[in-house]
């Protein structure tokens, strides 16, 4: 355009000023979107209103004018060095490595004119899409010269208090894993990959004087808006692209201070020769042309230019000459500190001039916990240089690899390490994961139940997984509380922080054998209590076919109909009214599979303390009374066993209504049959008395079983 309007910097010091949070508004958001596109104008507009920021912001467009009458060198690439802060909260917001290397390729596609779209903008334009020469390297060196691989990793519920990037810069800041500290925004372009930030798929401010060297000069972005792969997806993976053009000094194709699609916007302009006038679009509106105040300087009756990135647009795919040299210009800038982002002695700082080396080996996998005869996935992300690779897998299949992703099967229960020996040619380092692996065990029968008898501990148990996404308070065993017998499971959700999710995930159990016209139920009872009337805690129930690949949520119960009542003190049950019993008929056909598992899931919000015991999944309608086997108060009732603990003998007393051929099993925690001894049941009460010396010190069970049914009794061998 013709009309040079130069635009100019934000202080950071006024990210907070739009703190609180805004309704959505469609007519800043890309057609069918529920999330703004960009808040870069809003920031800008918000700012002026303060005379601190009006009279820097005046001095930054005279600074820029300046600029602006020196001629761009062009033939140069500049090199910026970038790093990505991923501030999460253990969510899908805590992307993959390879979901980051997709935005900085997508990114660097953009601006080097590599994509291979721009061939195929409108007539008004072909020929006009323009190499920027501007290229985005990961930095490997921290503000204090320690070697890491361009991400940082913060973990923080402010990853979802996005109304105030400032404090999400400052969490980032105090408790990021490679360095506590101010990472400058003229040595770095900083991008803050976070859960929220306050309603826009991005947003940054304009390069600015007064916040050359602040941490808080950089891009905050949606972990879904970033690259083109995991959370994120082709028609998001421009959103970076857009953001860094303003951070450059680009502003939107038809100016700075408002929305796009407002009709009497064509008065406005963007400084940019040659982009025309416009109003701006929500979608790839190709035969745009809203504006006419620039066709003498065109010579013809010209498009709008909704295929250029600063747009909004589904289909961007361009910068101009113009947008170019506006760029490059804002990279001479002493004053914002742009110039020293790609200074020689900058690049060597930063790392990013090419001479690397491995300083740290690591990997990940696609699952850590599988079935039998289950394969996993690995992924070697050590960085930053590797030549070659020895991998170790304990109990696995192969159990030792060199390629970078090996895929690995195990074929036992337990749990196994990994351990990864990486080097650069002259530099090597070991990482070892102990436990890393967990095969769960095989398939156990119906019924099952679960009421936590036969453990001394929740750790490592082969029959449940404990997960505590926030590394706080976990699922622990409580020995003094209970429905049935004196334990159960214990969550201390009392005085925890907010946004906490903690999870019980079981072995599989075989459904397999239940007809296709039959009839499952899982059955569980809960004690809880909330802390304050305000409290919203959530139990969530989800169940698997395929040994957890995928999961489905089939129960929730949360707030009042969790509790209604309030303990203001650490709350435990004391009688059997306290607890709440819960069926679920809804395990449908196509979970009867042999892979069939469950996961109790608690997310806390501040509430008070959560007890979980007597879960039951057992072939018919609901019970209200434990379902321990097929017919089993027929054939064996008021079965108690003693003592328990025991450490020579144990008593199994029962009431037969008649007589009946009994089988009488010591299995482990697995299953395995240990003792088994045969027994003809006599009408009326009946005892069994058998010698468990011979057992090593730990958690067992007797089944007593006959052809009218079974029932299960745990035990402890001292």
């Amino acid at each position: 355009m013709k009309n040079i309007l130069l635009f100019s910097s934000l202080i950071a010091s006024f990210i907070t000023v739009s703190a609180q949070k805004k309704p959505f508004d469609a007519s800043n958001a890309r057609e069918g979107e529920s999330v703004e596109y960009c808040h870069q104008h809003i920031k800008l507009i918000e700012a002026l209103k303060d005379s601190v920021f009006a009279r820097q912001f005046e001095k930054d467009q005279a600074e820029s004018q300046k600029l602006s009458k020196i001629p761009v060198p062009k033939g140069t690439v500049y090199k910026i060095p970038v790093v990505f802060h991923v501030l999460h909260n253990n969510g899908i917001e805590n992307i993959t490595h390879e979901q980051i290397l997709s935005g900085l390729a997508n990114l660097n596609r953009d601006f080097r004119l590599q994509n291979l779209d721009a061939a195929t903008v409108q007539q008004d334009f072909q020929g006009m899409p323009a190499d920027v020469e501007v290229e985005f390297v990961l930095a490997t060196k921290a503000p204090d010269g320690s070697c890491f691989n361009g991400v940082t990793r913060t973990f923080s519920f402010l990853s979802y208090q996005g109304d105030d990037g400032g404090s999400q810069v400052n969490e980032i800041i105090s408790n990021n894993n490679v360095y506590q500290g101010q990472w400058p925004g003229n040595k770095y372009l900083n991008i803050f990959v976070c859960g929220s930030i306050g309603g826009a798929a991005g947003y940054t401010y304009y390069p600015s004087g007064n916040t050359a060297t602040s941490m808080s000069n950089g891009i905050w972005l949606l972990h879904d808006y970033l690259g083109s792969i995991g959370t994120s997806s082709a028609s998001h993976g421009r959103v970076l692209t857009h953001e860094v053009g303003h951070w450059l000094n680009l502003p939107h194709t038809w100016g700075s201070t408002n929305n796009p699609n407002i009709p009497t916007n064509c008065d406005t302009d963007d400084g940019v020769a040659d982009t025309p006038n416009c109003i701006g679009v929500q979608s790839c509106a190709l035969n745009s042309n809203t504006c006419n105040s620039d066709d003498a300087y065109w010579g013809f009756n010209i498009h709008d230019n909704v295929e250029n990135y600063m747009d909004y647009s589904y289909c961007s795919k361009m910068f101009t000459e113009g947008q170019k040299t506006r760029i490059r210009t804002a990279l001479l800038s002493n004053n914002t500190g742009r110039s020293n982002l790609w200074s020689p002695a900058n690049i060597i700082a930063t790392g990013i001039n090419g001479d690397l080396i491995l300083c740290n080996a690591d990997f990940t996998s696609n699952r850590t916990t599988i079935c039998q005869g289950q394969s996993v996935e690995f992924l070697d992300v050590s960085y930053n240089l590797v030549t070659n690779r020895v991998w170790s897998f304990s109990g696995g299949n192969p159990s030792s690899s060199t390629i970078s992703n090996p895929s690995v099967t195990y074929s036992q229960p337990g749990l196994y390490s990994v351990t990864l020996s990486a080097s650069d040619g002259t530099t090597n380092d070991i990482e070892t994961k102990t436990n890393y692996i967990r095969v769960l065990p095989s398939p156990t029968s119906l019924p099952f139940w679960e009421g936590f008898e036969a453990y001394t501990s929740l750790a490592n148990l082969p029959n449940w997984e404990v997960y505590n996404l926030n590394n706080n308070n976990a699922f622990v065993l409580e020995s003094n509380t209970a429905h049935s017998g004196i334990k159960c499971a214990k969550l201390v959700n009392f005085d925890d922080a907010p946004s906490n999710i903690d999870e019980l995930m079981s072995a599989p159990i075989d459904l397999s054998t239940i007809p296709l016209g039959g009839a499952v139920t899982l059955s569980f009872r809960y004690a809880y209590r909330k802390k304050m009337i305000e409290d919203f805690d959530y139990l969530k129930v989800f169940i698997t076919n395929n040994c957890g690949d995928t999961w489905v949520q089939r129960k929730t119960i949360g707030g009042n109909q969790l509790s209604n009542i309030a303990t203001a003190s650490s709350w435990a049950p004391s009688s059997s009214q306290d607890w709440v019993t819960v069926h679920m008929p809804n395990v449908t056909s196509n979970y009867f599979t042999a892979d069939f598992r469950m996961r109790f899931r608690f997310e806390g919000e501040g509430g008070n303390n959560f007890y979980l015991d007597d879960i039951n999944l057992y072939a018919g309608a609901p019970s209200n009374t434990l379902v321990l086997g097929v017919n089993d108060e027929a054939s064996f009732s008021n079965p108690v066993l003693y003592p328990n603990p025991s450490n020579e003998e144990v008593h199994v007393s029962y009431h037969s209504q008649d007589v009946d051929d009994v089988n009488v099993s010591v299995l482990d925690l697995n299953g395995k049959i240990l003792q088994n001894y045969f027994i003809k049941s006599n009408s009326g009460q009946n005892m069994v008395v058998f010698d468990i010396q011979a057992l090593a010190q730990g958690s067992y069970m007797v089944k007593l079983s006959s052809a009218k049914g079974q029932t299960i009794l745990p035990f402890i061998k001292k």
